[in-house]
Protein backbone atom coordinates (compact mmCIF):
# COMPACT_ATOMS: atom_id res chain seq x y z
CA UNK A 1 0.00 0.00 0.00
CA UNK A 2 1.26 3.57 -0.82
CA UNK A 3 2.21 6.14 1.56
CA UNK A 4 0.13 9.08 1.89
CA UNK A 5 1.04 11.48 -1.13
CA UNK A 6 1.27 15.11 -0.18
CA UNK A 7 0.16 17.16 -3.15
CA UNK A 8 0.00 20.99 -3.35
CA UNK A 9 -2.68 22.00 -6.07
CA UNK A 10 -2.75 25.68 -6.85
CA UNK A 11 -5.61 26.17 -8.91
CA UNK A 12 -7.68 29.88 -9.16
CA UNK A 13 -10.67 28.48 -10.17
CA UNK A 14 -12.71 27.69 -6.86
CA UNK A 15 -14.62 24.80 -7.97
CA UNK A 16 -12.11 23.27 -9.97
CA UNK A 17 -9.78 23.21 -7.05
CA UNK A 18 -12.13 22.43 -4.36
CA UNK A 19 -13.38 19.03 -7.27
CA UNK A 20 -9.85 18.14 -7.76
CA UNK A 21 -9.32 18.02 -3.87
CA UNK A 22 -11.96 16.04 -2.93
CA UNK A 23 -10.76 13.44 -5.81
CA UNK A 24 -7.54 13.51 -4.62
CA UNK A 25 -8.38 13.17 -1.38
CA UNK A 26 -10.86 9.99 -1.82
CA UNK A 27 -7.61 8.08 -3.09
CA UNK A 28 -5.08 8.43 -0.16
CA UNK A 29 -3.74 11.89 -1.11
CA UNK A 30 -3.01 14.82 1.39
CA UNK A 31 -4.01 17.88 -1.23
CA UNK A 32 -3.58 21.52 0.07
CA UNK A 33 -5.14 23.96 -1.95
CA UNK A 34 -4.28 27.32 -2.87
CA UNK A 35 -5.86 30.25 -4.88
CA UNK A 36 -2.57 31.54 -6.04
CA UNK A 37 0.50 31.74 -6.85
CA UNK A 38 1.96 33.64 -3.59
CA UNK A 39 -0.85 31.37 -1.16
CA UNK A 40 0.92 28.14 -3.02
CA UNK A 41 4.37 29.55 -2.16
CA UNK A 42 3.71 29.75 1.56
CA UNK A 43 2.15 26.43 1.62
CA UNK A 44 5.19 25.20 -0.08
CA UNK A 45 7.56 25.90 2.60
CA UNK A 46 5.12 25.53 5.54
CA UNK A 47 4.13 21.94 4.79
CA UNK A 48 6.90 20.34 2.19
CA UNK A 49 4.30 18.94 0.01
CA UNK A 50 5.74 15.80 -2.78
CA UNK A 51 4.34 17.18 -5.82
CA UNK A 52 3.37 20.02 -7.04
CA UNK A 53 0.41 20.61 -9.74
CA UNK A 54 -0.06 23.95 -10.90
CA UNK A 55 -1.95 26.03 -12.86
CA UNK A 56 -0.06 28.07 -15.57
CA UNK A 57 -2.48 31.32 -15.42
CA UNK A 58 -2.88 32.62 -11.69
CA UNK A 59 -3.55 35.95 -10.09
CA UNK A 60 -0.65 37.13 -8.20
CA UNK A 61 2.41 34.66 -9.14
CA UNK A 62 1.73 32.57 -12.23
CA UNK A 63 2.50 29.00 -12.32
CA UNK A 64 5.68 29.57 -14.14
CA UNK A 65 6.89 32.05 -11.71
CA UNK A 66 6.08 29.98 -8.80
CA UNK A 67 7.90 27.20 -10.22
CA UNK A 68 10.94 28.71 -11.09
CA UNK A 69 11.24 30.43 -7.91
CA UNK A 70 10.48 27.16 -5.90
CA UNK A 71 13.31 24.97 -8.47
CA UNK A 72 15.90 27.42 -6.98
CA UNK A 73 15.13 25.78 -3.86
CA UNK A 74 14.64 21.98 -4.50
CA UNK A 75 15.95 20.72 -8.01
CA UNK A 76 14.23 17.26 -7.88
CA UNK A 77 10.57 18.34 -6.44
CA UNK A 78 7.93 16.77 -9.25
CA UNK A 79 5.76 19.56 -10.93
CA UNK A 80 3.11 19.30 -13.36
CA UNK A 81 1.71 22.28 -14.82
CA UNK A 82 -2.14 22.37 -15.52
CA UNK A 83 -2.67 24.68 -19.21
CA UNK A 84 -4.99 24.99 -21.69
CA UNK A 85 -2.41 25.48 -23.88
CA UNK A 86 -0.71 22.87 -25.97
CA UNK A 87 1.30 24.57 -28.44
CA UNK A 88 5.06 23.19 -29.05
CA UNK A 89 6.93 26.69 -27.26
CA UNK A 90 4.02 26.72 -24.42
CA UNK A 91 5.06 23.07 -23.48
CA UNK A 92 8.54 23.94 -24.09
CA UNK A 93 8.40 26.87 -21.82
CA UNK A 94 7.15 24.98 -19.28
CA UNK A 95 9.69 22.05 -19.04
CA UNK A 96 12.25 25.15 -19.20
CA UNK A 97 11.00 27.09 -15.78
CA UNK A 98 11.47 23.60 -14.05
CA UNK A 99 7.89 21.52 -15.11
CA UNK A 100 8.18 17.51 -15.27
CA UNK A 101 4.35 17.38 -16.73
CA UNK A 102 1.86 18.90 -18.22
CA UNK A 103 -2.29 18.63 -18.28
CA UNK A 104 -4.06 20.43 -21.09
CA UNK A 105 -7.33 20.96 -19.52
CA UNK A 106 -9.91 19.52 -19.54
CA UNK A 107 -8.49 16.81 -17.93
CA UNK A 108 -9.75 13.52 -16.28
CA UNK A 109 -8.52 12.22 -12.76
CA UNK A 110 -7.45 8.94 -13.55
CA UNK A 111 -4.83 10.48 -16.00
CA UNK A 112 -4.20 13.32 -12.92
CA UNK A 113 -3.61 10.25 -11.05
CA UNK A 114 -1.14 8.34 -12.94
CA UNK A 115 1.06 11.31 -13.79
CA UNK A 116 1.54 11.94 -10.27
CA UNK A 117 2.47 8.10 -9.32
CA UNK A 118 4.67 7.87 -12.50
CA UNK A 119 6.72 11.23 -11.87
CA UNK A 120 7.18 10.10 -8.22
CA UNK A 121 8.01 6.42 -9.33
CA UNK A 122 10.52 8.20 -11.67
CA UNK A 123 12.00 10.41 -8.95
CA UNK A 124 12.55 7.78 -6.45
CA UNK A 125 13.94 5.02 -9.26
CA UNK A 126 16.90 7.82 -10.45
CA UNK A 127 17.52 9.23 -7.60
CA UNK A 128 21.38 7.46 -7.25
CA UNK A 129 22.30 8.62 -10.53
CA UNK A 130 25.42 10.56 -9.59
CA UNK A 131 28.30 9.91 -12.62
CA UNK A 132 26.80 8.63 -15.84
CA UNK A 133 29.89 8.89 -17.90
CA UNK A 134 28.88 10.18 -21.60
CA UNK A 135 32.00 9.98 -23.37
CA UNK A 136 34.17 12.60 -21.58
CA UNK A 137 31.07 14.12 -20.10
CA UNK A 138 30.66 13.28 -16.50
CA UNK A 139 26.16 13.25 -16.06
CA UNK A 140 24.83 13.87 -12.43
CA UNK A 141 20.84 13.55 -12.68
CA UNK A 142 20.48 13.65 -9.32
CA UNK A 143 22.25 16.96 -9.45
CA UNK A 144 20.54 17.74 -13.11
CA UNK A 145 24.35 19.04 -14.40
CA UNK A 146 26.34 18.33 -17.05
CA UNK A 147 30.70 18.80 -16.87
CA UNK A 148 33.32 18.53 -18.92
CA UNK A 149 36.68 19.06 -17.49
CA UNK A 150 36.09 22.30 -15.39
CA UNK A 151 33.17 23.44 -17.69
CA UNK A 152 29.78 22.67 -15.58
CA UNK A 153 26.42 23.22 -17.26
CA UNK A 154 23.41 23.31 -15.61
CA UNK A 155 20.32 21.56 -17.24
CA UNK A 156 16.68 21.38 -17.06
CA UNK A 157 14.49 18.49 -15.68
CA UNK A 158 13.47 17.57 -19.25
CA UNK A 159 16.94 18.26 -20.46
CA UNK A 160 17.83 15.91 -17.67
CA UNK A 161 15.17 13.26 -18.13
CA UNK A 162 15.51 12.75 -21.84
CA UNK A 163 19.72 12.80 -21.65
CA UNK A 164 19.06 10.12 -18.77
CA UNK A 165 17.10 7.69 -21.06
CA UNK A 166 19.56 8.34 -23.92
CA UNK A 167 22.16 7.64 -21.86
CA UNK A 168 21.09 4.22 -20.77
CA UNK A 169 20.34 2.93 -24.54
CA UNK A 170 23.76 4.41 -26.02
CA UNK A 171 24.72 3.29 -28.96
CA UNK A 172 20.99 1.90 -29.07
CA UNK A 173 18.22 3.46 -30.83
CA UNK A 174 15.47 5.12 -28.45
CA UNK A 175 12.02 4.58 -29.41
CA UNK A 176 10.72 8.10 -30.42
CA UNK A 177 7.17 6.94 -29.44
CA UNK A 178 8.10 5.02 -26.34
CA UNK A 179 10.35 8.64 -25.02
CA UNK A 180 7.48 10.79 -26.07
CA UNK A 181 5.00 8.81 -24.25
CA UNK A 182 7.24 8.01 -21.16
CA UNK A 183 8.07 12.03 -20.81
CA UNK A 184 5.56 13.96 -22.68
CA UNK A 185 2.39 11.75 -22.33
CA UNK A 186 1.34 11.65 -25.85
CA UNK A 187 3.01 10.91 -29.34
CA UNK A 188 1.35 14.10 -31.05
CA UNK A 189 2.93 15.95 -33.25
CA UNK A 190 3.36 18.97 -30.67
CA UNK A 191 4.86 17.02 -28.43
CA UNK A 192 7.07 15.65 -31.11
CA UNK A 193 8.06 19.12 -32.03
CA UNK A 194 8.84 20.04 -28.67
CA UNK A 195 11.16 16.62 -27.76
CA UNK A 196 13.27 17.90 -31.05
CA UNK A 197 13.83 21.12 -29.87
CA UNK A 198 15.42 19.78 -26.67
CA UNK A 199 17.70 17.33 -29.02
CA UNK A 200 18.86 20.25 -30.56
CA UNK A 201 19.52 21.88 -26.86
CA UNK A 202 21.33 18.78 -25.80
CA UNK A 203 23.77 18.62 -28.94
CA UNK A 204 24.71 22.22 -28.44
CA UNK A 205 25.66 21.04 -24.65
CA UNK A 206 28.00 17.99 -25.74
CA UNK A 207 29.43 19.48 -28.49
CA UNK A 208 32.65 19.67 -26.70
CA UNK A 209 33.58 15.99 -27.12
CA UNK A 210 33.48 15.16 -31.45
CA UNK A 211 32.81 11.43 -30.59
CA UNK A 212 29.54 12.05 -29.18
CA UNK A 213 26.82 12.44 -31.82
CA UNK A 214 23.14 12.25 -31.27
CA UNK A 215 21.72 10.59 -33.93
CA UNK A 216 18.26 11.09 -35.79
CA UNK A 217 17.15 7.94 -37.37
CA UNK A 218 14.17 8.35 -39.37
CA UNK A 219 10.88 6.56 -38.61
CA UNK A 220 12.43 5.18 -35.55
CA UNK A 221 13.98 7.59 -33.06
CA UNK A 222 17.42 8.66 -31.64
CA UNK A 223 20.50 7.34 -30.76
CA UNK A 224 23.40 8.34 -28.27
CA UNK A 225 27.02 7.48 -30.25
CA UNK A 226 29.75 7.54 -27.80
Amino acid sequence: MRKIIKVLLAEDEPSLGQIVKESLETRNFEVFHALNGEEAYKIYHANSPDILVLDVMMPKKDGFTLAKEIRQENKHLPIIFLTAKSQAKDVVEGFEHGGNDYLKKPFSMEELIVRIHALLDRVELKRNYDAIHIGNYIFNYTKQVLSFNNDIKKLTHRESELLFHLSQKKNEILDRSFILKKLWGDDDFFNARSMDVFISKLRKKLKYDENIQIVNVRGYGYKLIC
